[in-house]
């Protein structure tokens, strides 16, 4: 239940505010007396749907990414932190990222990445790169 908000809070606030003008707009005057209850309650159901749909994908996605990472795969995570043309991180065991939880974490970077902000990376596989090889001739 702590993840549940923790990933849908920002949406159930958002939600709670489209029932508040639900309830204004079917309380006027000029609406029929059952507009308040059809209203909200067909408001209220599309939310709950569209929430729990919302939650179903995103904890598919997040276990997807751990799988992925588990494997030795490369994940790609979003930096908002970073405002700049890449605004995304490459995370794999081979570049010294652990996951604890539910975060992405490393000793050589300054901050962790939920993994509900991950996707699996489709591209070449990275390699760390070794220390003292110097590749060019």
């Amino acid at each position: 239940m702590e993840l549940f908000f923790e990933l849908e809070i920002v949406y159930i606030v958002i939600g709670i505010f489209i029932l508040t003008v639900t309830a204004i707009v079917t309380t006027r005057e000029f609406m029929p007396k059952v507009a308040f209850m059809r209203g909200m309650v067909s408001v209220s159901m599309i939310l709950v749907t569209m929430i729990s749909i919302h939650y179903y994908m995103t904890t598919t996605r997040m276990e997807g990414v751990k799988e992925v990472f588990n494997e030795g795969g490369t994940v790609i995570c979003e930096n908002k932190m970073q405002r700049t043309i890449s605004r995304s991180v490459l995370i794999s065991k081979n570049l010294e990222w652990r996951l604890e939880g539910d975060l992405f974490v490393s000793d050589n970077h300054m901050r962790d990445f939920h993994t509900s902000r991950c996707v699996d990376y489709i591209g070449a596989d990275i390699e760390k790169p070794e220390e003292g090889n110097n590749k060019s001739s």
